[in-house]
């Protein structure tokens, strides 16, 4: 792309997802210009400032970025959930391309129709799914390649936390339009990640608990997945987890995949660390290694270690310019997203009525 213009890009929204995730991606990835910030909070504006200089200009509304559709390629949605749908489709009828941070929409029916505009229009419509770059799930899907495992029986996924003090804000608001909770937080990533490895859901169970004193929505939630396949998810999203379980134990018919601890990019981005800046992006110690095994408990050293891949979220980002500038396939589509949806309803449903699902 030497010689060639980078897209300009219009991040909506400077919190966790615009700062720690989303501008620093944008910033670092070739073909890739931080054009415009939207946030009216001067602080928020002044750190902005202090890491990407005075390249970046900055609106108050995103009604503001419409107006200039002609000077921009890609809108970037990292404000609240409840503004994805109308934002999304408000920059989509602005002519503009745009990836909207998870959850794409409250219903997988908005989700479609979205699509649908984003079609209608010719438009490219992504959804940041950043954990089908965690390091854990890229070394996993190597595994599910190269048939280590055999059959796959069962996917055991957790993200858990020992949050047990309630932070507030809208993510933990009992607001249903808010579309808050950890069943559409971190379940909207260990859902995509089981229906990415293991196809379809055809039935749908969920258990959610409100556990901590305060909190006004669910914060300890299990949602079990049978696949179109046979294959069975077991997926854990939790703030109440005092002893956390591993990321992944994977059991299959050769087989299974045992993988303690979190992908090492969300800890760094956080810190100040930048792609580009080191060749070891996305490396954890070799400690922190799977197991790939049978028969015995990885705890006292049954299996082999399974060297973990390097996690590269900056591959999303990379996949995204290259869609928009070649026509390369949509990294993530909402289609995908919706079928997501189609799951997490069905668990808001099973955990309502206490019965399966069936889709």
């Amino acid at each position: 792309m030497t010689g060639t213009p980078p897209l300009r890009v219009a991040l909506v929204g400077y919190g966790l997802a615009g700062s720690v995730f989303h501008a620093p991606l944008i910033a670092t990835t070739e073909g890739l210009a931080l054009d415009t910030i939207v946030t009216s909070n001067p602080e928020r504006q002044e750190q902005a400032r202090a890491e990407f200089g005075d390249g970046v200009s900055f609106a108050a509304t995103p009604e503001e970025l419409w107006a200039r559709a002609d000077e921009l390629d890609l809108i970037v949605l990292a404000s609240p959930n409840k503004t994805h749908v109308p934002l999304a489709t408000a920059a989509l009828k602005a002519g503009l391309p745009v990836v909207v941070d998870k959850p794409l929409a409250g219903t997988a029916a908005e989700a479609r129709e979205l699509a649908a505009l984003a079609d209608e229009r010719g438009l490219l419509l992504s959804v940041f799914q950043n954990r089908r770059w965690d390091n854990d799930f890229l070394t996993l899907r190597k595994l599910l390649d190269e048939g280590e495992l055999g059959d796959v029986w069962r996917f055991e996924s957790r993200f858990e936390r020992w949050r047990p003090q309630p932070k507030g804000g809208w993510r933990e608001s009992g607001d249903p339009a808010e579309i808050g909770g950890l069943l559409y937080d971190l379940g909207s990533h260990v859902v995509d990640q089981a229906l990415v490895l293991f196809g379809p859901a055809a039935s749908v169970y969920a258990e959610t608990d409100v556990r901590r004193p305060g909190a006004q929505t669910d914060d300890d939630t299990f949602i079990a997945i049978t696949h179109t396949n046979g294959v069975r998810s077991h997926l854990y999203v939790s703030a109440t987890t005092a002893q956390l379980g591993p990321r992944f134990r994977v059991l299959g018919s050769a087989a299974g995949y045992v993988k303690h601890g979190l992908d090492p990019q969300e800890a760094d981005l956080r810190e100040g660390r930048r792609p580009g800046a080191t060749a070891e992006w996305g490396v954890e110690p070799e400690s922190l290694w799977g197991r790939v095994g049978s028969g015995e408990s990885p705890l006292t050293g049954g299996g082999r270690p399974e060297p973990t891949l390097p996690g590269a979220y900056p591959a999303y980002y990379a996949a995204i310019a290259a869609a928009l500038r070649d026509g390369a396939p949509n990294p993530v589509t909402a289609q995908e997203a919706a079928a997501a949806l189609d799951v997490l309803e069905a668990a808001r449903r099973s955990a309502t009525e206490g019965t399966a699902v069936s889709l």
